[in-house]
């Protein structure tokens, strides 16, 4: 069945939609020797000969996995300065794997993984709101109604927020520093450091705790675990009715 080419190459595992759109744009693709650029073309894996830079893609099998991110490491398959990577964790993995959206660099927690490009760009385009809880350790106590203004929205350079799910996690006994549930909607660059600099209570670390219906439970930081079932069954429906335009822009940016 004939489907739009960046789709036929998210699907088989090559990058996101939204990087293998620029993979096309870029001349890098050929169709049956034909190079493509425009987004509207159409393939059938099964009948054309496809190829991304000089290799023909194959479909591989789809994969899903949680990985548990330590902080310092960057959230991505390579790095032109030779830090670590995400994938460096994955080794035994032999499908080649993207992640779904972004943590910073000195964010730690739930990272989704997958090689499901098609999922991929539903669960990061901006008509698709998938809740995002993360634990953030914050210096000095909030009071109640500085957590109000971010249950509320609050005010940032680029813009208001939406409303936020927050509340206290842990609170340190001398008051020195308070651990904040805090779930958002949203994937603003570096979102949830500026909604608490915003109150003046400065985040000192920043872990990321479920993603949609995603948790990440007890794993160990470093490692990772495929996902159930059942699982990928829940991460499919939520986004069943998300209808993305080729070319729509998807919130990759450093989301916490």
């Amino acid at each position: 069945m004939e489907e739009r080419l960046q789709k036929v190459l998210a699907n088989a595992g090559v990058a996101s939609r939204r990087k293998c759109e620029e993979l096309i744009t870029a001349g890098k693709v050929t169709v049956n020797g034909e190079v493509v650029t425009e987004l509207g073309v159409k393939a059938d894996p099964t009948k054309d000969f496809i190829t991304v830079s000089g290799k023909a893609i194959k479909k591989e099998a789809k994969v899903y996995i949680i990985f548990n991110k330590p902080k310092g490491v960057i959230t991505s398959v390579s790095d032109p300065q030779g830090r670590s990577v995400v994938t460096d964790y994955m080794k035994e993995i032999k499908e080649r794997l993207y992640p779904v959206g972004r943590l910073d660099y000195d964010s730690e927690g739930l990272l989704l993984m997958t090689n499901d490009g098609d999922l991929a760009h539903k669960l990061t385009h901006p008509s698709h709101h998938v809740p995002k809880t993360y634990h953030a350790t914050v210096e000095r106590v909030p009071h109640g109604n500085a957590l109000e203004k971010l249950q509320k929205g609050i005010k940032l350079e680029d813009g208001m927020t939406a409303p936020a799910e927050v509340e206290y996690h842990d609170i340190d006994p001398e008051k020195k520093f308070a651990t904040i549930s805090i779930t958002i909607r949203e994937g603003r660059n570096r979102q949830v450091r500026r909604m608490f600099d915003a109150i003046n209570h400065p985040v000192t670390r920043l872990k990321r705790i479920t993603f949609g219906s995603l948790q990440l439970g007890n794993l160990q930081r470093g490692k990772n675990r495929r996902l159930t079932a059942d699982e990928i069954a829940k991460l499919q429906e939520s986004v069943a009715g998300v209808a993305v335009e080729p070319g729509t822009e998807t919130t990759e940016s450093a989301e916490d």
